[in-house]
C-alpha cells in the first residue's frame, strides 16, 4: 500500500483533530501513568556526563517532560497536537516544538538522547525510514533512542480516529537496523504479566556512524 501525499494529509490532520478534541482527556487518563521503566531504559543507555538534553518526541500534556526536569536533565518537547503543546508548556515549564511527525524541522547533532514513548507508532509504515533517519540525524554520536509502541502484526490503519501502524519485534527491529541504529535492548510492557496482556513493545537504539561503530 503507497499512501498519496493526500492521504498523509489526511491521517496528519484527522489524528491530531482526534487529539485536539480530547486533550484535557487524555491528560486525565495519562497523567498518572507509571513509566519509569522507560526513562530509565533510555538514560542508563547514555554515555557521557548529565544533565542530558533530551527530546521528547510526542510530548502529550508534558508528564513526561517534567519528569525528566525533576531528574536535573534538559528536555525539550515536540508535540503535534496545538492544544496539548500547550498544556505540555503549562505542566512542565519546557520548551515544547509544534512540529508535524511527517515534517520535521530538527537540529542536527543535538540530543543525547530522544524519548519516544507512544508516539513513532502514528508513522505510517512508508515514511518510517524517512523519520527515523531524521531522528537519527538530530542525536550526537552515540545518541540513543527509545520508542515505546503498541505492538501487532505489522498491521496499520484508523483505530478510533486515530492512524496507527503495529509492528512486530523483527519488522520493528528491521525498520531500525536500517536507519542506522543498533539495539540494546527490548521489553514488553506492563511488567510482570504473561505476554498476551502485554500490549506495548519497548525497545532502546544507539545511533552508530556510517562504519557501524557504536
Amino acid at each position: 500500500m503507497t499512501l498519496k501525499r493526500e492521504e498523509l494529509s489526511l491521517i496528519t490532520e484527522k489524528t491530531l483533530e482526534h487529539y485536539n478534541e480530547r486533550a484535557a482527556e487524555f491528560w486525565a487518563g495519562t497523567r498518572d501513568h507509571d513509566v519509569k521503566q522507560n526513562i530509565e531504559a533510555l538514560l542508563r543507555h547514555i554515555r557521557g556526563v548529565p544533565p542530558f538534553r533530551i527530546l521528547d518526541f510526542g510530548c502529550g500534556p508534558g508528564r513526561d517532560l517534567a519528569a525528566f526536569s525533576a531528574l536535573g536533565h534538559e528536555p525539550i518537547g515536540l508535540e503535534g497536537s496545538a492544544a496539548l503543546a500547550a498544556m505540555a508548556r503549562e505542566h512542565s515549564g519546557c520548551a515544547v516544538w509544534e512540529q508535524d511527525f511527517l515534517a520535521l524541522k530538527l537540529p542536527a547533532g543535538t540530543f543525547d538522547g530522544i524519548f519516544a514513548n507512544a508516539s513513532l507508532f502514528h508513522i505510517p509504515r512508508q515514511e518510517l525510514p524517512r523519520v527515523l533517519r531524521e531522528l537519527r540525524a538530530a542525536l550526537k554520536p552515540d545518541g540513543v533512542l527509545f520508542a515505546s509502541n503498541p505492538r501487532g502484526s505489522n498491521e496499520e490503519g484508523w483505530n478510533r480516529g486515530r492512524y496507527g501502524a503495529y509492528h512486530d519485534l523483527e519488522s520493528w527491529r528491521a525498520f531500525l537496523v536500517a536507519a542506522g541504529f543498533v539495539e540494546l535492548e527490548h521489553y514488553y510492557r506492563p511488567p510482570g504479566l504473561p505476554r498476551d496482556q502485554q500490549p506495548w513493545l519497548a525497545s532502546v537504539w544507539r545511533k552508530v556512524d556510517a562504519s557501524g561503530e557504536t
